[in-house]
Order: C-alpha cells, then sequence, then structure tokens
C-alpha cells in the first residue's frame, strides 16, 4: 500500500502557506478552529456566484482579517461597497451576539482577484462536480477542463472521478493526466482538492492535482 500524503500538506512553508495563521490559546483553540470551518463554509456558499478559490484567515489579539480569493470581486464587494458591509454584518453575527461589540470595528474583510481561475484546483473541481450534477458526459467534462488548464501553461494535471459514475451499478475509477505531476518532488508547485458532487445515484468524488507553471 502506497503511503499517501497531502499534496498541499507536503508544501507547507514552501509554496503553500496556512489557512488559518495568528494567535490560538490553548485553552479555546478548539472554539477557534471550529468557528474557522464555520466562517469557511458560510463564505463559501454565500459567495459561490463569486468565484471563490481560497479563504485564509489572519487572527490577532483582538483582530480578525479575512482574505477572500475571488474571480469575480465586483459581485462581493456590491455597488459602492455595500455588499462588504452586509458581508461583514453577517459575519459578525455569525461570531455569536456577545462577539458583536468587541468585533463590530476588529474585523477586516481584504477581497483579492484570481488571475487565472483554471490554475486553481479547488474551482477547477467545483467546475467538475457542478458539471456532473447537470448530467453531462464525465468524459467530455474530464477533456474539456484539461483542455482548459494545459491552456493556462500548467506544466501538467490530474483528474480522478470515483464513485457511480454516469448512475453506474457498480462504483468505479477514472482517471485523466496530461503533462508532468510529480507528488514526491517539493520543488513542484502542486494544487490539489478534493469536492464531492451528490448526484442522484450517489456521491462521485472529484480530485484534481495542477502542476503550476
Amino acid at each position: 500500500m502506497g503511503q499517501k500524503v497531502n499534496p498541499i500538506g507536503f508544501r507547507l512553508g514552501i509554496h503553500h502557506e496556512f489557512k488559518s495563521i495568528g494567535f490560538y490559546r490553548k485553552k479555546i483553540y478548539k472554539n477557534i478552529v471550529l468557528e474557522d470551518i464555520k466562517i469557511r463554509e458560510a463564505l463559501l456558499k454565500r459567495l459561490k456566484l463569486a468565484g471563490v478559490g481560497d479563504i485564509v484567515i489572519e487572527r490577532s489579539p483582538g483582530h480578525i482579517k479575512l482574505n477572500i480569493y475571488v474571480v469575480r470581486p465586483g459581485i462581493v464587494i456590491g455597488r459602492g461597497g455595500t455588499g462588504l458591509e452586509d458581508l461583514k454584518k453577517e459575519i459578525i453575527k455569525m461570531l455569536g451576539i456577545k462577539a458583536i461589540a468587541k468585533t463590530a470595528q476588529k474585523l477586516e474583510l481584504k477581497v483579492e482577484p484570481i488571475k487565472e481561475p483554471n490554475l486553481n484546483a479547488y474551482l477547477v473541481a467545483t467546475n467538475i462536480a457542478d458539471q456532473l450534477l447537470r448530467r453531462m458526459p464525465f468524459k467530455r467534462i474530464m477533456k474539456q477542463t484539461v483542455d482548459k488548464v494545459m491552456g493556462s501553461r500548467a506544466k501538467g494535471v490530474r483528474i480522478v472521478l470515483s464513485g457511480r459514475i454516469a448512475g453506474a451499478e457498480i462504483g468505479r475509477r477514472e482517471r485523466v493526466q496530461v503533462g508532468k505531476v510529480s507528488l514526491s518532488t517539493i520543488r513542484e508547485n502542486i494544487d490539489f482538492s478534493s469536492v464531492p458532487a451528490l448526484t442522484k445515484s450517489g456521491y462521485i468524488g472529484v480530485k484534481v492535482w495542477i502542476n503550476k507553471p
């Protein structure tokens, strides 16, 4: 059996940074981790149309900064920044009633644009999952996705689908790879994401590896 290691965790501090950075006290560590997960899930759901690729949470005593990387920043910001203010109020409300007075002026939102969405593994995997939900042929989806990623000057891309593909009675695994995707070489900048697609037949797992230029 092979030893499976997450490509992002394997490259932390070299090509990737931690998604949550800052001051975590030991007594409330578990509460803060759950809070981070809750914030991420809420933002990914609310800003789905904006194409969220990544969310980095930076914490310091009495201050929280959210860096949101999206494909369409205008949807998040809104007219005159109204969308950003509404989003800020929702997050403050989510943090709890007691935190409203203390956190209102110490919560900072920063929206950054993603220049090349075809090189973001999470966005690519989400796009594949959405197409599978619309019952598009999986082979066509994989081929078109590979062409788009390689067209964005990626060194290589690997896509793996597993589950009841196309409504088959027996689950199977489909895999396609183009170019070089060396997972054991730390120097290679590999982006990885795993997204489930809940179809009528059941879950189909979507995994994407992208070797960035």
